[in-house]
């Protein structure tokens, strides 16, 4: 019976740190997320780039997201490898000095984080603060989850099994480090498998050889992460992890058999073993920054061992799947599969309108002409689709359905139409100021071109994060999308406050791109609307939306 108690104990303090980690990575993804791609790609020196990954790592506190990221960005050509794996490298020390401050006894602490969080959080409907909130919550959390597993190990320190178990981890410590690996992938979380065994050499549950031999196991499981959920890109996606692992792993092991055979422990100094536990972790992050000279030439050899695919020399339509349609006529006797095919094209013409807009800065930093002759041509192909679209609708048995299916089928040829809208401002609205911006030679301010490059990130973000929506119809997560259309629509009209502004003060480039300024503002600002729109019909018919903010009658007292 104490036995199934302490194991109910130890998963609940386990989760509640999981938990507490991932609320800390999701605030900071939805309060700076739309930045992460410009701070990871603009920096090519190696040095700088390990820098920015270990401040991403310690933002997100997590090495193995920022090495997802990376690879993400390196998958569509932002990214280079020797770039890519200096930043995960980085990653890799940053997220250790995580646990280094996560590691010190702030207890008294956790009020204060649960007071100003709390009241961040429920309180305000500030985005920014809201966010601020969750992630002052999330580390009170992981304060509160790291007494929990103290107290629960404490019980059961001076048991029969736990110093056998203890005992054996020391003399065998490949099975120590093969432990420490396997729980990190299961815990999908380095920092939160390095902070446990921290707390349990703390609390003398464990010996000190056996909690570094963990922790260095754990340092190879975090590494295994990000190259199990890339396995699905494409070969540029896929070195940048493998190259992180093959040198994080071949160093772990070195490191492991020179700790326990040469005894390199007493070398930590006399720290204590919880921070000697930490400091060997830290150490080992830092030394792998000694391969960071050696990543351009790292890239021959993995590109060798994970040759880039062959693409067939095909029409051009049919080089990608997105050109595809999913509408299957012979699915249209089944209410069913024909919904299922509707909603996999309205799908396929987001991501036509995704494609479409992300360049759109570039264009305006390029002025590229023939680029922007092409995007304006990717619009015949989103105007298909809604044709298509249409034609299928009609054609649907909606004899067949009930009325919730028959009014989601509504739903998303409306959507098609607002997402056919959004591509019409891409192709005639904001291309064409590029185009205008190149021919006229307008440069627009240093703090008006940042404004811009930050909406367009957003827009672009809040995108991916419609397209998640429109394919869960999870109700929170509609919320959450409206909540950036409203912030969006903030940070327009912010920006066009700061832009007369800056007017009013003379300065003279503001005044040339003012019109650029102010049209693009508005584009983006609409685009975003559009897209936003999929959230409206699901918060709707839950119960979350009033049919107008008008009052229902006037008071003529």
């Amino acid at each position: 019976m104490v036995i199934i108690q302490f194991l109910i104990s130890l998963m609940g303090a386990v989760m509640l740190l999981l938990y507490a980690v991932r609320m800390v990575q999701t605030g900071i993804e939805r309060a700076f997320g739309a930045s992460f791609q410009r701070i990871i790609t603009k920096n090519g020196n190696p040095f700088r780039a390990a820098v920015m990954g270990a401040v991403l790592a310690m933002v997100l506190q997590s090495s193995a997201a920022v090495a997802l990221l990376t690879a993400g960005f390196a998958s569509v050509g932002t990214l280079g490898f020797a770039a890519g794996l200096s930043v995960v490298l980085g990653a890799d020390l940053g997220s250790a000095i995580v646990v280094q401050l996560l590691s010190f006894r702030l207890d008294w602490l956790v009020p204060i984080l649960l007071a100003i969080g709390g009241w961040f959080f429920v309180k305000t409907d500030r985005r920014i603060l809201k966010q601020a909130g969750r992630i002052l919550l999330g580390i009170a959390f992981i304060l509160l989850s790291l007494r929990f597993l103290r107290e629960t190990m404490d019980p059961i320190r001076d048991s029969a099994f736990l110093p056998a178990i203890a005992a054996y981890l020391e003399s065998d410590f490949l099975t120590a480090f093969l432990i420490g690996g396997a729980v990190a992938v299961l815990m999908h979380s380095s920092v939160a498998v390095v902070l446990m065994c921290v707390t349990l050499v703390a609390i003398e549950a464990i010996p000190l050889t056996a909690g570094i031999s963990l922790v260095l196991g754990a340092n190879l499981g975090s590494a295994v992460i990000p190259v199990w959920l890339s396995r699905d890109m494409n070969a540029a996606a896929k070195r940048i992890p493998l190259a992180n692992l093959l040198l994080r792993g071949v160093l772990a092991v070195i490191v492991l058999f020179a700790v326990n055979t040469f005894g390199l422990v007493q070398y930590l100094g006399d720290v204590g073993p919880q921070q000697s536990v930490v400091s060997a972790h830290l150490a080992f992050n830092a030394l792998l920054l000694i391969f960071l000279p050696f990543t351009a030439l790292l890239k021959v050899p993995f590109e060798q061992f994970i040759p880039a695919e062959e693409i067939p020399v095909e029409d051009e339509e049919q080089k990608s799947v997105m050109m595809i349609s999913a509408l299957d006529d012979t699915a249209l006797n089944s209410p069913r599969l024909s919904f299922a095919c509707l909603r996999r094209e309205v799908l396929r013409m987001s991501q036509l309108v995704e494609h479409m807009m992300r360049p759109v800065m570039d264009r305006y930093a390029d002025g590229d002409l023939e680029q922007i002759k092409l995007t304006r041509h990717e619009d015949q192909y989103v105007n298909q689709a809604l044709d298509d679209i249409r034609h299928y609708v009609a054609a649907m048995p909606t004899s067949k359905m009930n009325k919730v299916e028959t009014r989601k089928v509504r739903e998303l040829a409306e959507y098609a139409i607002n997402l056919e809208t959004a591509g019409d401002i891409v192709a005639k609205r904001l291309m064409r100021l590029a185009a205008e911006k190149s021919k006229q030679e307008v440069r627009f301010s240093n703090a008006g071109w940042e404004e811009l490059r930050n909406m367009h990130e957003k827009v672009v973000a809040n995108m991916i994060f419609a397209f998640d929506v429109l394919i869960s119809e999870d109700v929170e997560a509609a919320r959450l999308l409206m909540e950036e259309k409203n912030d969006l629509a903030k940070r327009e009209r912010r920006s066009r406050k700061k832009h007369l502004k800056r007017i009013r003060h003379n300065e003279e480039v503001s005044l040339e791109s003012s019109d650029l300024h102010l049209e693009t503002l508005g584009a983006l600002k609409d685009l975003n609307s559009q897209i936003a729109s999929i959230a409206y019909p699901i918060l709707f018919r839950n119960g979350q939306l009033l049919e107008t903010r008008l009052v229902d009658e006037i008071d003529e007292d």
